[in-house]
Formats: structure tokens, sequence, C-alpha cells
């Protein structure tokens, strides 16, 4: 613990009040401070040290889409900060009868320390929205309406899965032993089939984005067609040059798992989809919705074999590549007919990837906290001298 805050000291400045929607907005110390907060709580919790540095305060969550790892992790989040979850539901709050984006985030803020936010749903609406809601929280402390204003963190959204691909990197840190150590590991995110469409591109945005920003060799693989953002693609391939790394991409699962130190086979919905997909959405056009599902799912079932195989798993670096999900994997024969992963790679990896999954609570608890304190370092010590129990324990 004393070496984690001699090395939080000098990456205490950049964070503090700021919201975390973008990773590529972020520094590459300000990503290393998230890091090194989430490992700091982390030890802090597995050792019973309580750190409520809240006495109270509301985490708000608004979920556009569905979610159980990260809805669970944000909730986890708050609550190992000593804050208190509140769910908005749009359907139940004046948003269902046209209250403004400007007056609901102030409404909801008076007492409000963090709002997570999902919205994935629409290509080239979600990251806006939470901007906006950023925006009008800036007008409310400008205005005196906020006597503190909370940060917002980005639990998905259209062009990036930070809290996601934080926890990603988290994982692949303590698996290799340092950030260092990641240079020159190859990683192969890769499309893989799914029975189902319209899966988010922010996954595989994210990885790509933030990966190649610590010198890896990543490798984007996916059939013709099913291409993300082009911000993202050019994101990935500037970090790629600056980092020492590399950035490519294929349309071979083959290629892209061949000597794979890392692979992460995910579905995901093609851009042009996607664009076209938003568009019927806001026109409420449900037949034109309906035509476009049965079109996907036709093209999706034509490379049922993407598939991340026991077969490809042998190809990769002496056949014992890190397998990587977001999670839930579509598995074949288990939770689909076909799927993204064969039953028995998934089911040696299974605990690797619950293991993934636990870091995210963490991601999203030092988001919070780096922007709510400006010395970081100074509050973990603060946090060992005071030595609350988090469960209470008899002598």
């Amino acid at each position: 613990m004393d070496r984690l805050i001699e090395e939080l000291k000098p990456l205490q400045s950049g964070l503090f009040g700021k919201d975390f929607l973008l990773t590529w907005e972020r520094t590459e110390a300000e990503l290393k401070a998230i890091l090194k907060i989430a490992e700091g709580l982390k030890s802090l919790y597995e050792s019973n040290c309580s750190t409520k540095v809240f006495q109270s305060g509301l985490a708000v969550s608004l979920f556009r889409d569905h979610s159980t790892r990260t809805r669970f992790s944000y909730a986890s989040a708050a609550n190992l900060l000593g804050l208190t979850v509140q769910d908005l539901d749009e359907g139940k709050s004046q948003i269902a009868h046209g209250e403004t984006v400007r007056e609901t985030a102030n409404m909801i803020s008076f007492l409000t320390e963090a709002i997570g936010i999902r919205d994935d749903m629409y290509l080239g609406a979600g990251n806006a929205y939470m901007q906006e809601v950023a925006e009008s929280l800036d007008l409310g402390r400008a205005d005196g309406v906020l006597h503190q204003r909370p940060v917002v963190v980005n639990l998905q959204c259209d062009m990036d899965h930070p809290t996601q691909s934080m926890a990603d990197l988290q994982h692949l840190v303590q698996t290799y032993g340092s950030l260092e150590n990641l240079k020159g590991k190859k990683i192969a995110m890769t499309w893989a089939y799914s029975p189902s469409y319209g899966k988010p591109l922010s996954v595989p945005q994210g990885i790509i984005s933030l990966m190649t920003r610590f010198g890896m060799e990543v490798t984007l693989a996916h059939p013709e067609g099913y291409d993300l953002v082009p911000e993202c693609m050019k994101n990935a391939s500037e970090f790629a040059s600056a980092s020492g790394g590399s950035f490519s991409v294929s349309n071979s699962m083959e290629e892209a798992f061949a000597d794979a130190d890392i692979v992460y086979p995910k579905s995901w919905a093609p851009y042009k989809v996607m664009e076209t997909r938003t568009e019927l959405l806001r026109n409420k056009d449900h037949k034109g919705l309906e035509d476009l599902e049965q079109k996907c799912l036709a093209q999706n079932a034509k490379f049922t074999g993407w598939e991340c195989t026991e077969s490809l798993m042998k190809t990769t670096r002496d056949g014992k590549a890190l397998y990587m999900h977001c999670l839930p994997a579509d598995i074949s024969s288990v939770s689909c007919e076909k799927g993204e992963v064969e039953a028995s790679v998934f089911d040696r990896y299974r605990t690797p990837t619950y293991i993934q999954a636990g870091y995210k609570p963490y991601i999203i608890a030092a988001m919070i906290f780096a922007a709510k304190f400006d010395n970081p370092a100074a509050m973990f010590q603060d946090l060992i001298q005071r030595d609350l129990k988090r469960v209470h324990t008899i002598s």
C-alpha cells in the first residue's frame, strides 16, 4: 500500500472535477491514476478497511438499455464509497412528459455526487446525451443552483464503454504483472457470430482505442462490412503509432488468432447498420426495423464459422492465449445452438472471465473517487490511519 501511495502522488492532478466519458479524452497519466486508485480500493476492501469517503449523498443511475454486470458494479462502487444508489426510471418521471435534459439533470443533482449513464442504443446519440447532461450540470453549478457538481460516468454509450475497457486493462495488468509488460503483446479483438443482432460497437471500439495506447499489438478482425465507427479506427491507429505498438485490420479470424497472447471474440452490428437502425428508431418505423433485423440476422448467418474454437485457440501463442469477454457470451450448445465461443473453451476460461468482470466495481469507484478528491494519495493515507473496519470483528 505504501508503494501504491507513492505511485499515486505524481498522478493526482488531472482528474479532479472531471467527468469520465471517453478514454481517449483522458491522458495516459490519468488512465494510470484510475488503475492505481482502483487497485488501492480493492486492496483496502480485501483488508477489511472501510473506504467510505462519503457520509451521505446519492449516486444516480440511468440505464437506457439492459444491464447486469455494469448495473451491479455501479451500485457496488457507490456503496463502497458510502453513497446511496437511486435509479432514475424515465418512464416514471417527468421526462416522459417532456421535461428537458437541463431541468432533469439539475433536479436529480441537489445532493448527488455521481451520475452513471448507459445509453448505447442509438449511434450518434448516446455520448451526445451524456455531454448534454454534463453541460447542464455545469450551468447549474455556475448559476448557483447546485452546491456541488456531480461527476458523470459513462456506463456505456454508442462510442465507448470505458468502465469495461478499463476493467479489461486492469485484468491484463494483473495477469501480466504491469502495464509495461503489455508492450508487444498481441491482442485479437475479433467479431464472432451471434444469433442476435444490434449489439453495440462500443466494446470493440473501447478495446482498440485503449490497448493501442500502451504499446500492444492490436489486431481487429471482422467479416467484410462489419466496420466500426471511423473516428475510433483513426484513434487506434494514431495511438498505436505514438505508443510504439501496432494496429491492423483483418477479415480473417484465423489470421488474428495466430500467435495472439489475448483473444477477445465478441459480436457487434455493422457501423452502417447501426446508423440505419438509429434513423428507423427515431422515425418510429417499426416495419423498417423488423425488415432490418431479418436482413441482419440473415447476414450474420453467413458467418457462423466465426467462432472461438478449441482448434483456433491452439494457434495462439503456445496454444495458451488468454480468452476475454465482457459477458454474457453466446456459448454454443449452452446459451444458443451456435454462438461466439465453444462451450469447452468458455468453461476453461470461466473463472478468468469472472475475475475480469470483478474489476469493474473498483474501476467505477476509482472514477468517482478521482473526480471528487484532488489528492487521492492523501485520501488513502487518511483511510489507512483512520482504520475503520468494513466488517466488525471481535478482537
